[in-house]
């Protein structure tokens, strides 16, 4: 029992600290909702969440969750099985708009649509299409028009496993395109599309910076803009905020449970010892004319739009003015390398980038080794709750750490510091080290571990020289994801941020709420640019450790 003891000892500690974490933000938030006055309280709780108010605040984020979804799915599926799928760089450039902070993507349209904006710069005769642009329609485009690579990928690839011969055996026997689509890829891609449909759904769900940013200005509230005014606006009312977000939790573990039971009962083997070529339409050259138009025409709304407002915004010296000729600067680029309190926000947030990014790697590489060396129960715990942010919006788990944090103050003095928003940040994005540790791992042969320790290995020095080179991908790649990430963060540090602490993000907000649009468009294309030049060092690394 001792032996046992000691051998579980880094996993039962590895568990404590994450669940100081993890799981005592997130049990505040539920006591929260419940709880009243130091009193078990349902009734209270039940008026919450039974407000009118929050009732159309739940009816509002699961119609946007649904029409996203559909949405989504018309801009994705059309590509997904054609001769085009074949381009590589196609999937470079429709991940673009994934990687593109909503906030950010969201003010590029607003500055496009708006009255007098730059569309109507451009096209002086379409002043009324603005009007129709600000609506919840142009809410699910802009929001689509974000996470639809993540459902693209997914189909593309579930398609790219389905065998021609299935396709073309259906045909010999007769079987029209219609029935072939109805009785070949309808059940092979159910379980694909399931997985994506519900991912994009909790993602809308958890989604703050395009509501924020979009959906106010058409009076469009949703859990995450409500949970963040209850906690934010005076009076606060961290009892509403928190039965929001406790079914917003319910909500978001449903979807993921009938995620796994949608993809157990909808899996197929596909892969033989066969050679086979994947299923692809064949077009014809009109076909591929109008396939190459819809590309196009999603590549400019995507990309091309934000992108174009977004940069020439921060170019305008005198928003009046507009486009004309004569009426561009580069003085907001000067003001943000000059002015203490941009440069500041950039500090700031490349050191609450570099430290969770580097915090995590350690905690999440100790929390895959336990994994890997317990059993049992300590095993799947550590495993379950090391991965539960992933499953969880963010803001959920940002309103349990301020109330959790700020309950003991008294004993810990954290709340309202700068390292709050790290161990934030550390709780959010401790999955991507996991996961990209956990796959690295896989790679490892055990046999190698083995010659370690036959050769007089001790067990740190077997670490050192043998398990450490062979996950520092894995490693690696965590970190870089998390520093591009935490980077660009909006919902953490406008909730949770010490006062008069400016970030990149909440720098960015402020100035376009208070009308220096350009001063914060040239930040957001800073953003864009330190973050994506950080992308471009993470894949010249791995491609050189591949070709290595």
């Amino acid at each position: 029992m001792k032996q046992d003891l000691k051998k579980n000892l880094p996993s039962a500690l590895l568990l404590i600290l994450l669940a100081v974490l993890i799981l005592c933000p997130l049990i505040m938030v539920f006591a929260k909702a419940i709880v009243n006055d130091g009193r078990l309280d349902l009734y209270q709780a039940w008026e919450n969440i039974a407000n009118p108010d929050n009732l159309e605040t739940i009816r509002n984020s699961m119609l946007l969750g649904v029409c996203v979804v559909l949405c989504s799915t018309v801009i994705a599926v059309p590509t997904a099985r054609t001769q085009l799928s074949r381009h590589s760089w196609l999937d470079i450039v429709f991940m673009i708009p994934f990687m593109t902070p909503p906030y950010i993507a969201s003010m590029g349209w607003i500055l496009f649509m708006q009255k007098r904006g730059l569309f109507q710069q451009l096209f002086p005769s379409t002043g009324s299409w603005s009007e129709g642009f600000f609506c919840f329609g142009g809410l699910v485009l802009v929001m689509s028009l974000h996470v639809f690579p993540f459902l693209m990928t997914m189909l593309k690839n579930a398609m790219l496993n389905i065998p021609a011969s299935l396709e073309e055996s259906g045909a010999v026997f007769g079987a029209g395109f219609t029935q072939r689509l109805r009785k070949i890829f309808a059940p092979l891609l159910t379980g694909n599309y399931a997985i994506g449909a519900l991912l994009v759904f909790v993602k809308t769900l958890s989604e703050y910076g395009t509501p924020y940013t979009l959906g106010r200005r058409i009076g469009f509230y949703v859990f995450t803009t409500d949970i963040h005014r209850y906690s934010t606006t005076a009076p606060i009312d961290f009892g509403r905020s928190a039965s929001l977000s406790s079914v917003l939790v319910c909500i978001c573990i449903a979807m993921w449970l009938m995620q796994n039971y949608i993809t157990s009962k909808n899996s197929y083997r596909l892969v033989s010892g066969k050679g086979s070529r994947p299923a692809r339409t064949h077009l014809s050259v009109l076909g591929q004319v109008f396939a190459w138009l819809w590309i196009a025409a999603v590549v400019i709304v995507a990309i091309g739009v934000p992108y174009f407002s977004i940069i020439s915004t921060s170019l305008i010296k005198l928003r009046g003015y507009g486009l004309a000729a004569g009426n561009f600067t580069l003085d907001h680029y000067k003001e943000l390398l000059t002015t203490p309190k941009a440069l500041s926000s950039i500090w700031k947030s490349l050191f609450l980038a570099v430290s969770s990014a580097t915090i995590c790697s350690i905690i999440g590489t100790a929390v895959v080794i336990a994994v890997r060396k317990s059993k049992g129960f300590f095993k799947k715990t550590l495993e379950g709750v090391s991965l539960l942010p992933e499953m969880l919006p963010s803001i959920v788990l940002v309103i349990g750490i301020m109330l959790f944090w700020n309950a003991i103050y008294k004993v810990i003095p954290l709340y309202n510091t700068i390292g709050i928003m790290v161990l934030t940040y550390v709780v959010l994005y401790l999955p991507y080290t996991v996961q990209y540790v956990t796959s690295a791992f896989t790679q490892i042969n055990e046999s190698l571990l083995e010659a370690g320790r036959t050769f007089g290995g001790t067990p740190s020095y077997v670490f050192r020289r043998v398990t450490l080179p062979m996950i520092s991908r894995g490693i690696f790649a965590g970190w870089m994801m998390i520093f591009i990430i935490a980077f660009r963060e909006l919902v953490t540090a406008s909730l949770i941020a010490p006062p008069n602490t400016l970030v990149v993000s909440t720098y960015i907000n402020r100035e376009f709420e208070k009308g220096s649009v350009s001063l914060g468009m040239a930040m957001a294309v800073l953003c864009v640019l330190i973050t994506t030049t950080a992308l471009l060092i993470f894949n010249h690394f791995t491609g050189k450790r591949k070709g290595a």
